[in-house]
């Protein structure tokens, strides 16, 4: 049965206190002696080398092994000392899956625990914006960027201690951060973990605070940043920036800076991926005659010759004038939709010359206005 167990330690040899590396070539030179290959039909030899795998791959993982330290069987087995069916037993009664209800209401579950305080914890990633223009995102830009972080105390070095000092591993919870509490209930004695109250639950104790940081081991501190945002990004993106966020506590590595990209809208042109669209107003004249134009493009303005009869309407495209691809890949095309712009505020001359030019067309220079009424016949 579970409660027959033999301590994990007793099983590889070792002492509580054993380094990962006892622990590791404890368990070598066991698994080697009573491998099944080389014990051929022994059972006791099998059972054994169940028995050492078991008990090394709990005092092998640094969170397992934490928890047995903390809790015993029941901190890495949650059937352990349980009655048929897995069911919680406490003051003789069996609370079967209660057992978490129960925990919620009186502080904690039944052998429940927590990751070690003093473990390395990485920092929180933090989150910005940047406002840049069109531009900009087109061809990429250098930014400086002002943020607010957490950052480890240079004075201690991040440990909370005075120079020449260290803390004290409380003696309360053995560094743990966490006590057993037994509480008389209607349905008998319960057992449930809480926070140290010596230590407030950090496992240890500071008798001389750092006076820069108060015994925190971490300031917060504002520090300007330059990000290079490459070519090609696109509203909305977002740039990481690893280690940049708050520090870490107890040597863990600091979060990262996430900085999300705002593209100011631009007065003539829109994007569509790698695609810049926009549209040119042209005159009747040009329409119907053709000519060169100058169009406006991210690189600047450049000449394009439209052909006699273009219609309003009409989209040309301009060859890699549009966005750079991210990271490296080819542009993207300039898309220009040209329309005909009607003229307004015509003098009584130029009315009457308009006047006299549309008497000498006829439905033949109207191809899509004699198709479109053309179906409409009776």
């Amino acid at each position: 049965m579970a409660e027959n167990k033999r301590d994990y330690y007793e099983v590889l040899g070792v002492q509580k206190g054993a380094t990962e590396e006892e622990i590791k070539k404890a368990y070598k030179k066991l698994a080697r002696k009573y491998h099944p290959d080389m014990n051929p039909g022994n059972k006791e030899a099998e059972e054994k080398f169940k028995e050492i795998n078991e008990a090394n791959e709990v005092l092998s993982d640094p969170e397992k092994k934490a928890r047995y330290d903390q809790f015993g069987f029941a901190g890495v087995d949650p059937n352990y000392g349980a009655g048929a069916g897995g069911a919680y037993s406490a003051g003789g009664f069996d609370f079967g899956d209660l057992g978490d209800i129960f925990g919620s209401f009186f502080g904690g579950g039944f052998g429940g625990s927590r990751a070690n305080p003093n473990a390395p914890q990485r920092g929180e990633s933090l989150r910005t914006s940047v406002t840049i223009s069109f531009e900009e995102a087109a061809f990429g830009c250098e930014k400086e960027i002002s943020i607010e972080r957490v950052e480890q105390c240079d004075t201690c070095r991040g440990n909370g201690c005075a120079k020449g000092t260290t803390a004290e591993v409380c003696p309360d919870c053995h560094g743990s951060g966490m006590v057993q509490q037994r509480r008389q209930t209607p349905l008998g004695f319960m057992s449930t973990s809480v926070p140290c109250g010596r230590c407030g639950g950090k496992g240890r104790i500071i008798h001389q605070p750092c006076s820069a940081c108060h015994g925190s081991g971490q300031l917060r501190r504002r520090k300007t940043l330059k990000v290079t945002i490459p070519a090609g990004i696109d509203n909305g993106q977002t740039i990481s920036l690893r280690g940049q966020g708050n520090a870490g506590k107890n040597g863990g590595p600091a979060g990262d800076l996430l900085i999300v990209i705002a593209v100011r809208p631009h007065e003539i042109f829109r994007r569509e991926g790698t695609s810049v669209l926009c549209e040119a107003p042209i005159t009747f004249t040009q329409a119907v005659l053709g000519a060169e134009l100058e169009i406006p493009t991210i690189d600047g303005k450049v000449k394009y010759s439209i052909p006699e009869g273009t219609q309003s309407g009409t989209t040309f495209r301009l060859k890699g004038k549009g966005i750079p691809g991210l990271n490296g890949r080819a542009r993207g095309d300039q898309y220009v939709t040209v329309y005909i712009e009607t003229p307004r505020n015509l003098n009584r001359e130029q009315k009457e010359a308009l006047r006299k030019f549309s008497d000498t067309l006829g439905e033949s220079n109207y191809e899509q206005r004699k198709s479109f009424f053309g179906k409409f016949k009776l």
